[in-house]
Order: C-alpha cells, then sequence, then structure tokens
C-alpha cells in the first residue's frame, strides 16, 4: 500500500507582497511601461503557468539586486474558446470561459508579486500608478485570498 502525502496550506508561509493592476495595456506592452517606470528589465519566462486545463497565463520576472527582491508580472485573465454547441440559436458561433489566477481580484488585469524581507510598497503603487494607461493599483490582503496556492509557481 503506497503512502498518501498531502500539503497543507499552512505549511507555505506568506513571505510576498501581492499588488493588483487594472489596465487595459496588453502583457507585452505592460511590461514596457514597468521597464520604462521602475527602470527594470522585465523578461517573460519559458514556461507559462498552466492551472487549468490548457489554460495559460503568461509570467515575466525581474530579479531586483539592488533592493534585494524578487519581481514577477502575471497576467490575472485568460479566455479558453469552448467548442459549439449544437441546437443553440447561436450555434455557428464559438463559446468562451474566462479564468482568473485569483478569482476573488476578477476585476485586477495584472498581479505583481514581490519576493522581499521588507518592501516600500507605498513608493511603488505611486510609481505605478504614474504609468499613463494604469488605471489603478493597490496591495492585496493575502490573508483574504482563498486561491492563494495558485500564486506558487
Amino acid at each position: 500500500m503506497a503512502a498518501v502525502h498531502k500539503i497543507l496550506t499552512d505549511f507555505y508561509e506568506d513571505s510576498f507582497t501581492l499588488l493588483a493592476l487594472h489596465s487595459s495595456l496588453e502583457d507585452y506592452a505592460m511590461v514596457y511601461a514597468l521597464n520604462l517606470c521602475l527602470k527594470s528589465s522585465f523578461q517573460r519566462t519559458t514556461k507559462d503557468l498552466e492551472l487549468f486545463d490548457q489554460v495559460t497565463f503568461p509570467i515575466f520576472e525581474w530579479k531586483d539586486t539592488q533592493n534585494d527582491r524578487f519581481l514577477t508580472l502575471i497576467k490575472n485573465k485568460a479566455t479558453k474558446e469552448e467548442g459549439n454547441i449544437t441546437g443553440d440559436l447561436f450555434e455557428n458561433q464559438p463559446s468562451f470561459s474566462r479564468f482568473q489566477v485569483v478569482p476573488e481580484y476578477k476585476n485586477a488585469d495584472y498581479l505583481l508579486k514581490i519576493e522581499h524581507d521588507d518592501c516600500l510598497e507605498e513608493n511603488l503603487v505611486k510609481s505605478l500608478m504614474s504609468i499613463p494607461k494604469v488605471v489603478t493599483a493597490y496591495v492585496i490582503e493575502i490573508e483574504n485570498i482563498k486561491s492563494r496556492t495558485n500564486l506558487i509557481f
């Protein structure tokens, strides 16, 4: 008989800050704007985050050696085209399903995860708000997120 190992959600310690960004920019344009604003060097990872069956979320990473922190930008929304429904009024039109990395904040377009010891998030939020196409940016309380295991990557 094989042993079963379970990982408790309390085992993972929340040692990061999570920011939500609302913007109509595409992911490549958002990264370009972040690189200009923060004087950073975000680069897309070779593998995307796959949470659901064939639904992927692009990930961009940057190691800030000056402030000793690791930043990850992830698109919070993804759309998957489903098959056509037969016998429906719109049977020639495909249907779409929407997915979020953090469903509790489904209106947030991007998530900025900052792994650090201490962070000056107030200054970072002000810098993010200075990007012309960013509508708003704010800190998300990690304790309130039920789907925080989606942020382990």
